[in-house]
């Protein structure tokens, strides 16, 4: 299974409270090109890759979730220079208060062969929305509808590559297995009509409108009381669902039958409902549904296609995987940097004897070497999870799982293993006020 499936959600909706301020500048191929590849990270199944932001280059996430390019997570360290500034309010998911922005006019975007001149942006300075240290990279922002809509825009998962193609010059191919569905633009975010199985006893397929949030990494969410039949299963959990703008996101995490989009039909798909003080922006569009995420969009070759509002799908190689979800409870995140002691085998010296017994030998000389390892913490602990009877504890530090030494390890690697099979032994050694302790615990499905 391809481990990027299984990871945690990473919510990245925004919505402004102040009259959003959108650029008339366009996203341009230079040199005459008609599209452009471009590689990226797959981070937690969110599509990561650098544009230069005023000759600055920054991380950026694609997210089919957002109208407005959004900046965070800058500091002095980035010298960025940012025209024409003013002060607003932002409000997005999350239960918290609308939070201080500023926004900045007239930047210059580039990546490869594409560019812009002439983009608006929003810059949070909010530093308890911290998506990279979720994440183990540096994340500087979102950009979504800014994007999508100068270019057909094909995302390939698995091959981690989305290309950029100049609308007016792409060709749609026949191509028996795809499926093409309309798109509705809504205050510039995509959304798709599909069905649901959500009875586990029958085969009905209740129509539902959800938003196209490739900046979710989960599966699907749906809300509550938004359709007759749209009830949360008697199978369920309360989960931490992730981080918006505003604030944390809390829900109840399920199963449902299936999810119909045209021919192609997922089965078992994990289902978030989210609690409704968390989404009540999302909730002032009456006839939403819910949202589709990347765990499902990555079991598929997407092609975008804003100017014919339209969004086609092929079957990719990981459609039939199983959805997981993190059977542990624990959460973790990035927790700065250790100073480690290691032998350092550099140094081989080989000798050969022509008289004796010995006519050869190898000898190692080795001195240590210090080096900055990365740490990882829990920031969120499930109560009632199979960490939480075992005695962890929020903020306590991860040392070694399974016996090997977490800071050899990338934070993904260390994730991926809290959605195994269930019944997998998990072993820890953390760090709690300066001592260490050891637990462990079994992974439980606990939506048998």
């Amino acid at each position: 299974m391809d481990r990027n499936i299984r990871h945690f959600i990473y919510v990245i909706c925004f919505f402004c409270w102040s009259n959003v301020c959108f650029s008339q500048s366009k996203f341009t191929l230079t040199n005459k090109a008609t599209k452009q590849v471009v590689s990226f990270k797959l981070m937690n199944n969110l599509i990561v890759f650098p544009i230069e932001v005023n000759g600055k280059e920054l991380n950026f996430i694609l997210d089919s979730g957002v109208g407005a390019t959004i900046l965070f997570n800058i500091n002095t360290k980035d010298s960025l220079q940012l025209n024409n500034v003013k002060k607003i309010k932002l409000k997005g998911l999350g239960s918290e208060e609308a939070i201080d922005a500023i926004l900045s006019k007239n930047n210059r975007f580039s990546f490869k062969n594409i560019v812009s001149q002439n983009q608006n942006l929003y810059v949070v300075f909010d530093d308890s929305f911290d998506l990279s240290s979720k994440l183990g990279l540096t994340i500087h922002g979102i950009i979504g509808y800014e994007i999508l809509k100068d270019f057909v825009i094909k995302i390939n998962y698995n091959l981690k590559k989305v290309t950029f193609y100049k609308p007016e010059s792409y060709n749609y191919k026949k191509c028996k297995k795809c499926e093409t569905f309309n798109l509705e633009l809504y205050k510039l975010k995509p959304y798709i009509n599909i069905g649901a199985k959500l009875d586990p006893l029958t085969n009905e397929i209740t129509p539902v409108k959800l938003l196209i949030d490739s900046g979710g990494s989960d599966a699907m969410w749906l809300f509550e009381n938004t359709h007759p039949n749209i009830v949360v299963p008697k199978k369920f959990f309360i989960d931490f669902l992730g981080e918006g703008l505003s604030g944390t996101i809390h829900g109840k995490r399920a199963f449902i039958k299936g999810l119909v989009l045209g021919k192609f039909e997922l089965r078992n798909p994990t289902v978030s409902f989210p609690d409704s003080i968390s989404i009540a922006n999302a909730l002032q569009f009456k006839s939403r549904n819910g949202s589709i995420g990347a765990s499902i969009l990555k079991r598929f070759i997407v092609i975008f296609d804003y100017k014919n509002e339209i969004i086609t799908l092929r079957k990719g190689t990981s459609f039939k995987e199983p959805f997981r979800y993190n059977m542990s409870g624990i959460e973790l995140a990035y927790n700065g940097k250790l100073l480690v002691k290691e032998q350092d085998y550099s140094n081989i010296v080989l000798s050969n004897k022509e008289e004796g017994v010995m006519k050869s030998s190898v000898v190692l000389n080795y001195n240590y070497k210090y080096t900055f390892k990365p740490t990882y913490k829990i920031f969120k602990l499930r109560e009632g999870s199979p960490a939480y009877r075992a005695g962890l504890q929020e903020n306590d530090i991860v040392i070694k799982i399974n016996g090997k030494y977490t800071y050899n390890l990338k934070l993904e690697e260390i994730v991926e293993k809290f959605y195994q099979k269930e019944n997998k032994k998990i072993k820890l050694v953390i760090e709690r006020n300066g001592k260490d302790y050891e637990y462990q615990f079994e992974l439980e499905n606990m939506l048998k």
